[in-house]
């Protein structure tokens, strides 16, 4: 069953495109039509390009593993927050830092930078700080919860990057391709497709289309999530069964042992007689 539908897509404006002027030819085998100056996306590719990514991202959730998703457009950053908090993703909505997974170590002690702060300040090392110093102390707390806050539980690099507008985040595509990070990107008609793993061809400008996209995406990581969860579930019940089936075979087997521990002397008792046997017929001799 489809994630989406061509009706859904349609009121959700998926398939405008840019002008004709600013297409990429790479998204010639995405588009329908031209109308008005504007490309038209054929939104039959857009529904089986969206179940492909939405069942990759599936099982990418399901194995526990993170996906990054980022959107610094102004339009999209509070649907990319929402979403990606609703099934417990990093994302970033900021600008995109150089670096931040070919040079991930980097990334990672500012975090814990942003950390130390908090624990200082609650231990009362800085009250005797100035009021400037710890003002600046407080300003570059915010800088850093600002840039960084959304990627605190991001403790190794992410298994996939969920991309808003491809040609925008191109700095982000490139590092996710040096490291061969699978990269899932909404491609408009003026971006390259080429280096995107799953191409999502849809508007990337409108908000109603960037949110029908990410809700069918979202809603197959919790699915994947979910399922991950149950497995868990039915693994630690296994193994509680297999530990009552071995406490209950223990006693079972130290009851056998006396069993065999009596019948010997009963054997050495049989056997007594027959030695014995010579030695009364030379006595009545």
């Amino acid at each position: 069953m489809a994630r989406t539908n061509f009706d859904q897509l349609l009121q959700a404006g998926c398939h405008f495109g840019h002008l004709k002027r600013k297409w990429n030819p790479a998204m010639a085998q995405y588009i329908y039509t031209e109308r008005n100056g504007i490309h038209i996306i054929d939104l039959h590719k857009t529904v089986a390009k969206i179940d492909e990514a939405a069942d990759a991202l599936k099982q990418i959730a399901k194995s526990g593993k993170k996906i990054l998703f980022v959107a610094t457009k102004k339009q999209t950053k509070e649907i990319i927050a929402e979403k990606a908090q609703s099934v417990g993703m990093p994302y970033v909505t900021e600008r995109w830092p150089g670096g931040m997974l070919t040079n991930f170590p980097t990334i990672r002690k500012a975090v814990k930078k942003m950390a130390n702060i908090d624990k200082l300040m609650q231990d009362g090392t800085y009250a005797n700080l100035s009021k400037r110093e710890l003002l600046q102390i407080t300003r570059q707390r915010a800088k850093l919860e600002k840039n960084l806050g959304s990627i605190v539980d991001l403790n190794r690099l992410p298994s996939a990057l969920f991309v808003v507008d491809v040609l925008k985040e191109q700095i982000a595509v490139r590092e996710a391709n040096r490291l061969g990070i699978p990269v899932f990107g909404i491609v408009d008609t003026n971006s390259d497709p080429k280096n995107i793993d799953f191409v999502i061809p849809a508007n990337d400008d409108a908000k109603d289309s960037v949110e029908v996209i990410l809700g069918a995406c979202c809603a197959a990581i919790n699915e994947g999530i979910e399922e991950r969860k149950v497995e868990k579930a039915d693994e630690k019940a296994a193994e509680a069964q297999a530990e009552a089936d071995a406490d209950e075979a223990k006693p079972k087997r130290q009851a056998r042992k006396p069993r065999k521990e009596a019948e010997a002397p009963a054997a050495e008792s049989v056997e007594a007689p027959a030695a014995e046997a010579p030695a009364a017929e030379e006595v009545a001799e």
